[in-house]
């Protein structure tokens, strides 16, 4: 028989997956603060058509915004906390499910045993078990 089982993905942080980890976090921002003055704009618009409760269309494009805003204060911690990682530190990056064999027999603590796989800018250096 056969179950999935979660594996981290870990990485290795190295001066060149810092960077682009940096320039991902920076575009994130960007796109929501873009986000945030698009719904100001829709908001303005709607606004103007008065088609719809003034208060009830300002209070949720205001609880929108203030997601988008709440997302980019956690990426903003995400870019510090980067900045205090050394180079050589392991982050990890995503989990993703495997197949475990069980058999009759199998021990279930091995067979559970967290498992990681380790990547330095993007090749598998090891796989600890």
């Amino acid at each position: 028989m056969q179950i999935i089982k979660k594996v981290q993905i870990k990485q290795v942080l190295t001066e060149n997956s810092k960077q682009k980890m940096q320039a991902n976090f920076h575009d994130h921002k960007m796109r929501l603060e873009q986000e945030c003055q698009q719904l100001l704009f829709e908001q303005r618009k709607l606004l103007n058509k008065s088609t719809y409760s003034k208060h009830e269309l300002e209070q949720r494009f205001q609880q929108e915004i203030n997601n988008r805003k709440e997302k980019i204060k956690l990426v903003e911690f995400k870019m510090e906390q980067l900045d205090m990682l050394e180079i050589g530190s392991e982050i990890v990056e995503k989990e993703v499910e495997a197949l475990v064999e069980v058999t009759e027999g199998s021990h279930w603590h091995e067979v559970m045993k967290e498992q990681a796989i380790i990547i330095k800018d993007d090749v598998v250096i090891r796989i600890d078990e």
